[in-house]
């Protein structure tokens, strides 16, 4: 390979073929806090990435994950394991991690902001009661947790790395395995909401399942063919009368869409700076609604963080307060739209005007 600047290209490709380093990057495993021990009172967190990048390389993470939880678990309840994960000096007690839905606060929001769209499997400790405090040291550090967060998150590079396809048929057993996992959180989420938003959740689900399948050949290019994804269960389901897609809105507001810019790059809002609120501020922009929404499963920060990640030119409006809506929950389309002109207003996105 051949650098120049942050620009690589293949042997063979002409200069003139350079590409963004990212762009190489198919996939990332990402820790912030892991390893607490008992006093900390942490949880180790497999996170899924947000419902604006589908990917398999979540579930990839969590079949390891899995495979630790059951050992250690053998190990803490019977002394006896084939693999106990346990260090010499570090506790006995089992894993216990949990598959989470996408939640932010690290690293791993970079990776997968539209801007690059590289998924990111993000281990993490959480609850930490001494996070960001000075008794967080290393004392609370348990190495045997430490050691089972290091083979979950090394097992998957290794795995990703690797792949063929025969680990491409392998990740999309692990894709229909966990979607009956997910799909259980859906139907529970479809009874906190009205009849039209369950509805519009469960067709968001099943879309996302479809496109976390297609998301293996981003690896493996032509592992997987249609048919194989077909008899997967979401197709079948999706294309059932009891999932019909919901009615598109003959809101004007609704049909209008937006593309993101080029510039800038990455999540509008990081650790010690808000571009959104400087950039506003000095366009004289008021302050979004949608900032300051309380939703069923997230707030405004993650509804702001999806909007813009959907916003690529091809949904539209509604569409994209459909997304965002089965994600974090119901939000009404004038938030979404208001948020979308204030963007465009400081020049993160531009509408798209329809071929006639």
């Amino acid at each position: 390979m051949t650098k120049d600047g942050d620009k690589f290209f293949e042997r063979g490709e002409p200069a003139t073929a350079f590409r963004p380093f990212y762009k190489r990057i198919k996939a990332v495993v990402h820790m912030d806090m892991v390893g607490g021990g008992p006093e900390t009172k942490a949880v180790l967190h497999v996170t899924r990435g947000p419902m604006s990048l589908p990917s398999f390389v979540h579930d990839v993470a969590w079949a390891f994950a899995e495979f630790v939880n059951e050992e250690s678990y053998k190990f803490a309840a019977t002394g006896k394991t084939e693999y106990p994960f346990v260090a010499p000096e570090g506790g006995k007690e089992p894993l216990r991690a949990e598959y989470s839905a996408y939640t932010m606060g690290s690293d791993h929001d970079v990776y997968q902001d539209s801007s690059f769209g590289i998924p990111a499997i993000y281990l993490n400790d959480w609850p930490d009661r001494y996070i960001h405090t000075n008794f967080d040291t290393a004392a609370n550090i348990d190495p045997t947790k430490l050691k089972r967060a290091a083979f979950v998150g090394a097992a998957s590079g290794y795995f990703l790395a690797g792949m063929n396809e025969n680990g491409a048929k392998g990740a999309l057993r692990f894709v229909e395995a966990f979607r009956l996992q997910r799909g259980t959180q859906t139907e529970l989420r479809a009874q906190q909401v009205m009849e039209t938003e369950a509805q519009n959740l469960t067709w968001q689900y099943l879309d996302t399942e479809i496109e976390t399948a297609n998301s293996i050949k981003k690896i493996v290019p032509n592992s997987i063919t249609v048919s194989e994804i077909a008899f997967e269960g979401a197709i079948p389901q999706k294309l059932s009368e009891g999932y019909k897609k919901p009615a598109a809105s003959p809101n004007r507001d609704g049909s209008s869409k937006y593309r993101r810019k080029p510039q800038p790059n990455g999540p509008l809002a990081v650790f010690g700076y808000d571009y959104f609120a400087d950039k506003a501020k000095a366009a004289g922009v008021a302050t979004p609604k949608l900032l300051s929404c309380e939703g069923l499963w997230g707030a405004g920060e993650e509804y702001a963080y999806e909007v813009l990640n959907f916003a690529d030119g091809k949904r539209n409006a509604q569409e994209i307060r459909d997304a965002v809506s089965a994600e974090y929950g119901p939000v009404s389309l004038e938030l979404v739209v208001e948020y979308l002109r204030a963007l465009e207003k400081i020049g993160v996105v531009e509408a798209v005007k329809e071929e006639r």
